[in-house]
């Protein structure tokens, strides 16, 4: 399946368009350090998380319409999640913010998150103010997914500025400790953190969230890993971007980097951006269920905009991943 990412201005290549190509990794034969937290069973690994399932939507603004009917079409098919990509420089996109609200509105059940948010053109103070209310308006069916962003020419563009790689993952850890300390409002002094890049001296805490909202970030190389182990909720790539073995190193290296701060892995929830791995929708769910049970994958978001697709993940293929992992646990 071949699915448009994002469209930056300037970018060579395929006609300024990013195609996420989903692939079907093989198992590596490798086995991960096991901090004896998570299961690990004849090279299977299991954090036990509850499986869920979700949409990956492309916020086309020339069709507005269709882009919020497909969220409807996503949760009456039974998704848990609804998610929106975050590209504020790209204008054949909706902003994803207003988006987010616009859906929050218009369904009764399912979450929403983005995927990912562009930390180098949101300001960390504002999208925790924005994530705490829009989790109130929604009746706390917010989560929020981080990304370092990467498309540096268009985020200048913007008015934003150009960090190197090393330095676009400080600038999310920083973020990160910005937008919890913002949403702790057990203290009543004000929020104080001292980042490089972004920073608060003072400011005041609130409104709190009507729940715990987890944080994910995209993360595939190591210091974002590791951030994740440390630091993240969940880990969120996308099926396309990564290798054979890239998903169990990436859990060995999440584990560990938790395990060092006294963090329990299972506590780190694994999602995964999937295509339509094949077209027999048994064939599809068998494939997910051995992401399930081989890699720890406990959330699956399907990166489609076509209604039929989305009904056919939530009301064929989830049922019978969750039948065939629950026989395997």
């Amino acid at each position: 399946m071949r699915r448009t990412i994002a469209a930056t201005p300037g970018q060579r290549g395929n006609a300024g368009q990013i195609v996420l190509t989903m692939g079907w990794p093989s198992t590596p034969s490798s086995t991960p350090r096991n901090g004896g937290v998570r299961r690990i069973v004849d090279n299977r690994v299991d954090y036990g998380h509850r499986l869920e399932f979700g949409a990956f939507i492309t916020p086309f603004a020339a069709d507005a319409g269709s882009t919020v009917e497909l969220a409807r079409v996503a949760e009456s098919a039974g998704l848990d999640l609804v998610t929106f990509q975050d590209h504020p420089y790209q204008p054949r996109f909706l902003d994803t913010w207003t988006l987010m609200s616009f859906v929050a509105a218009r369904t009764d059940r399912i979450r929403i998150a983005p995927n990912v948010l562009n930390v180098p053109l949101r300001p960390p103070a504002v999208v925790a103010r924005a994530a705490a209310s829009l989790d109130l308006l929604s009746g706390g069916r917010f989560d929020l997914a981080l990304g370092t962003g990467g498309f540096w020419d268009a985020i200048e563009a913007m008015g934003g500025g150009r960090l190197a790689p090393g330095e676009s993952v400080t600038a999310l850890e920083e973020a990160i400790d910005v937008i919890r300390e913002l949403w702790d409002t057990r203290e009543r002094r004000g929020a104080f953190t001292d980042g490089r890049f972004h920073r608060v001296h003072g400011a005041k805490r609130g409104p709190q969230p009507a729940h715990d909202i987890p944080i994910w970030i995209g993360a595939y190389r190591p210091r974002m890993l590791s951030l994740t182990g440390r630091k993240g909720d969940g880990w969120l790539p996308s099926l396309g971007y990564l290798k054979p073995g890239d998903l169990r190193r990436g859990n060995a290296a999440i584990d560990d980097a938790a395990e060092s701060v006294g963090r329990d892995p299972r506590g780190i929830r694994r999602l995964l951006n999937v295509g339509t791995l094949a077209p027999d929708t048994r064939e599809f769910a068998d494939r997910l269920a051995t992401l399930a049970i081989e890699e720890g994958i406990g959330t699956f978001i399907l990166a489609s905009d076509d209604a039929a697709e989305l009904q056919a993940f939530g009301a064929e293929v989830a049922p019978a991943v969750r039948e065939s992992v629950a026989r395997e646990r």
